[in-house]
């Protein structure tokens, strides 16, 4: 198989310390050494760049790609006045609109250094361009039921869905039982009878926690009018869920008003999306809280719903602005390896180490002394991505 060593100022291995003119093997698909300065001759120096594990987005909605611009939160406004924006979209797109916005979100995504997302999927729809695609995917299959019997009918729409089509090495399925506020609070046990992990939006706003604590405030009417008020299937904080189904497996998406102490286990991970919680003029974000505590937290875009792009690197300069006191290094990981474990990847990718495969993103840009200063200023110029050993 054919062997190339490439080198640039720097290589953020993110599994190990910044090398200054380090080096990275690479032969065939796989990483095969990743040396510090003089060890290796290169073949190829990509002079004042950076080179990175191919960045993760742990989560994100491509077909909602097409909301750009339509869709804007209104910090203050009550969060189920987006959400009415968000289904009126929905439902306006046609079933050819829908895949061609999941078309934009994907390319969008590849332009960006993105080598695996995990997409929140109604119906699976963005299977079939995902397990085409040159990146790695976890495609959500979306569960919604607010009565044991509406969510027994959606996983089994989800079985009948997901059973012509099996994982492949580069994509799988998943499940979303959606939020608290449109699952049964047994329906997350019962989506772990499918395979897979989950994903779950939890503790995303402010609204969200008055319904669950007091059955009270703006979504109340909203899920009347949807026909979907069943306040006896509810939980009563964010905590039940994950304290009567300690052993899930999955990610817990926002967690924007999510008390520091929630009990988060080894299995699980956090996922916040920084300029999504920016643009809804939340609180300050207590993620720090869940790392000082040892839980794996990663970034990811959610979408054009609420985001201006879908950039992974541009979230964790969000966060460098927003919270300086987090290392540059722990924000690097939040956007690699970290979201590559959240989504079950993280033997294959998410760092540059020896024996994964090599998935990686050059930056070009003038860079410093401190690399990751330099890639959380907003300095680079452009972006190139190898996923599995080829340039895409």
């Amino acid at each position: 198989m054919d062997t190339r060593t490439f080198t640039a100022r720097w290589i953020l291995p993110v599994a190990g310390p910044a090398l200054k003119h380090g080096t990275i093997t690479v032969r065939g698909e796989q990483i095969e050494s990743v040396h510090p300065f003089g060890e290796r001759k290169a073949d190829e120096d990509f002079g004042d760049a950076i080179i990175i594990p191919g960045l993760v987005n742990a989560h994100t909605h491509l077909d909602l790609s097409g909301a750009a611009g339509r869709t804007i939160p209104v910090p203050g406004e009550p969060f189920p006045e987006w959400l009415t924006r968000v289904i009126a979209f929905r439902r306006s797109r046609t079933p050819e609109q829908t895949t061609a916005d999941i078309q934009r979100g994907l390319a969008e995504s590849l332009r960006h250094g993105v080598t695996l997302l995990g997409d929140i999927s109604a119906g699976g729809t963005s299977w079939p361009q995902l397990v085409r695609s040159p990146l790695r995917a976890v495609v959500f299959w979306e569960l919604i039921g607010t009565t044991v019997a509406r969510f027994q009918t959606s996983m089994h729409a989800a079985r009948l869905g997901t059973a012509p089509h099996p994982d492949t090495p580069f994509c799988r399925w998943g499940t979303s039982p959606h939020a608290p506020y449109t699952v049964h609070r047994h329906g997350y046990e019962l989506a772990g009878q499918l395979p897979g992990i989950q994903a779950v939006h939890l503790a995303e706003s402010a609204d969200e926690m008055e319904l669950l604590q007091f059955r009270t405030g703006p979504f109340v009417p909203f899920l009347q009018g949807l026909g979907i008020w069943e306040p006896d299937g509810l939980i009563r904080d964010p905590g039940e869920f994950l304290r009567t189904n300690p052993e899930s497996r999955g990610l817990f998406v926002h967690g924007n008003f999510l008390p520091g102490d929630t009990p988060l286990t080894a299995n699980q991970s956090l996922v916040i999306c920084p300029r999504t919680h920016a643009a809804f003029g939340h609180p300050p974000h207590p993620f720090r809280e869940f790392l000082a505590r040892g839980v794996n937290v990663c970034v990811g875009t959610d979408s054009a719903a609420s985001n201006p792009d879908l950039d992974v690197l541009a979230e964790l300069q969000e966060l460098h602005r927003r919270y300086p006191d987090v290392s540059g290094e722990t924000l690097l990981k939040m956007g690699t390896l970290n979201g590559a474990k959240a989504l079950g990847f993280d033997a294959v990718c998410g760092s540059l180490t020896a024996g994964k495969i090599a998935d990686f993103v050059v930056l070009e840009c003038v860079t410093t002394d401190d690399p990751h200063e330099t890639l959380l200023n907003g300095a680079v110029t452009a972006r190139r991505t190898m996923f599995r050993g080829a340039w895409r």
